[in-house]
């Protein structure tokens, strides 16, 4: 084994290992958990057989070279991530949109009350 093999196996182990402590905390969902712990098992797999997993994408995809069936893979993977991410944001812009709307019909309902009620406490204005 390479130099670098031991060097991604030492991250990504950290990484397995910090994704778990997030999910003990409660700071991870365990979707979240699973997708990613996937993500790097494959990628635990793809830095101890890098040559024969390159060859045999390749062979799969038809590509002249096992690394560009990596780069293929690694991209498909990646605009994935970034559409789930994308999918994700919108659901929260729309939710603080409508939290956002939901408030300030309540702020303007009271602030009609609260005028209603200075009305009713104000005593009437004697004339002399």
């Amino acid at each position: 084994m390479y130099a670098i093999q031991y060097i991604a196996l030492l991250i990504i182990s950290g990484l397995i290992i910090y994704l778990i402590g997030k999910y003990g905390k409660k700071e991870l969902d365990w979707q979240d958990l699973i997708l990613w712990e996937s993500l790097l098992l494959i990628m635990l797999v793809i830095s101890l057989k890098p040559i024969e997993i390159s060859m045999t994408i390749k062979r799969l995809l038809g590509l002249g070279r096992g690394l560009d069936a990596l780069f293929v893979v690694s991209i498909g993977l990646s605009y994935l991530i970034l559409f789930r991410l994308y999918m994700t944001i919108d659901k929260t812009e729309r939710e603080i949109t409508e939290l956002t709307r939901q408030i300030a019909i309540e702020f303007q309902d009271i602030k009609e009350e609260l005028k209603k009620l200075e009305k009713q406490s104000t005593p009437p204005e004697n004339s002399l």
